[in-house]
């Protein structure tokens, strides 16, 4: 399809990767419809950011069939990133109501209604880690969470559904940039000398920048040769944990910080405290997946998108990403300006 063919509808646009893809088809001018929730602060600050661009988002439940039926109704390709996240503390009846009950109702109604093209986003969670070589399209899935066993159970739904338009599914990378509230919380630890690395560091990710991300998406949604594929969008630049780190802290112009304790003690506490907190609805300061930070590789082969989608990242370097990411923080007064003078580039290294 032609980006100027498209009636887009994206659901997730309350979340971080939807509220800056809305952002950019306002930009480009696509004709699109968005969907989202406000169930927690920062869905509502990125509602707010929408809406003073002009933006209005949906506000609704993908899972009420009379609401994804008004959304649905006039499209004719759908972008399917909403989704249960990080809600660790919730069961995995909750993961599957929105993650696989909430898609299979978006499909029911995208075939009711007439839709051509039908693109998920999944994550790359779905492989579990890529301790065993470079991930690539013979790779096995291995999901190990309830997140990411739903999520590859949707995967199979929207496979399902090829006899009635064209599909796609995007696994999506790590994704930073501009939005992220994710890694606010690394930039905050390292800006203030409090972060504690959790391991030794070495396990490898390869994040890719928002707006690379959202231009694979768009590519994905227009190439002929996307339908009835699986893509992984990532980076172009594998690095350590601690490799990302120290590009945060170079950015911030803070030391590089030293201190390190062992994971397997802090996995352990984790799972201990995880159970009896999760039956009695509390969610758990520590939590065994909020820790795959620190232990799980993810390398990509990115051959298939370079070949059938002629995607490449155009932010080739994560410090670059860093600090674009750093300037938005401090735009947005997420973090201070620096007062005191720059390290030298001796303390920083």
């Amino acid at each position: 399809m032609n980006i100027r063919d498209l009636r887009l509808l994206v659901t997730g646009a309350s979340g971080f990767i939807g509220s800056r893809l809305a952002l950019h088809l306002r930009r480009i001018g696509v004709d699109a419809e968005f969907a989202g929730r406000d169930t927690n602060d920062a869905e509502r600050g990125r509602l707010r950011e929408l809406s003073s661009s002009g933006i209005q988002v949906h506000l609704g439940d993908l899972r009420d069939a009379d609401f994804v039926e008004r959304v649905v109704a006039g499209r004719n390709a759908i972008l399917h990133l909403a989704a249960a996240q990080h809600e660790n503390e919730k069961s995995e009846e909750y993961f599957r109501s929105i993650n696989l009950g909430a898609t299979e109702l978006l499909l029911e109604k995208a075939r009711a209604s007439g839709i051509r093209r039908f693109v998920y986003g999944s994550t790359i969670g779905v492989y579990g880690s890529s301790k065993h070589g470079t991930i690539n399209d013979y790779t096995r899935t291995r999901p190990l969470n309830s997140y990411t066993r739903t999520k590859l159970a949707a995967e199979d739904a929207v496979l399902a559904n090829a006899r009635y338009f064209e599909t796609s599914i995007v696994r999506i990378g790590e994704t930073y940039g501009p939005g992220d509230f994710r890694l606010l919380k690394l930039y905050k630890a390292i800006d203030r000398n409090r972060f504690v690395m959790i391991g030794n560091g070495k396990n490898l990710r390869q994040p890719i920048f928002v707006e690379d991300l959202i231009r694979g998406l768009l590519a994905t949604l227009t190439s002929k040769e996307a339908v009835g594929e699986i893509f992984p969008l990532v980076g172009s630049e594998p690095m350590s944990t601690r490799e990302m780190v120290e590009h945060i802290a170079h950015a911030l112009e803070r030391p590089v910080p030293r201190l390190r304790v062992p994971l397997w003690p802090v996995l352990t506490a984790a799972s201990v405290l995880n159970v009896p907190l999760r039956l009695i609805g509390i969610r758990s300061p520590l939590h065994p997946r909020s820790l795959d930070f620190f232990r799980k590789s993810f390398v990509f082969s990115t051959t298939k998108a370079k070949d059938l989608l002629g995607f490449e990242p155009a932010t080739t370097k994560f410090a670059d990403g860093a600090r674009a990411t750093l300037a938005w923080y401090r735009a947005q007064g997420y973090l201070p300006e620096r007062t005191e003078p720059a390290l030298s580039r001796t303390a920083r290294i």
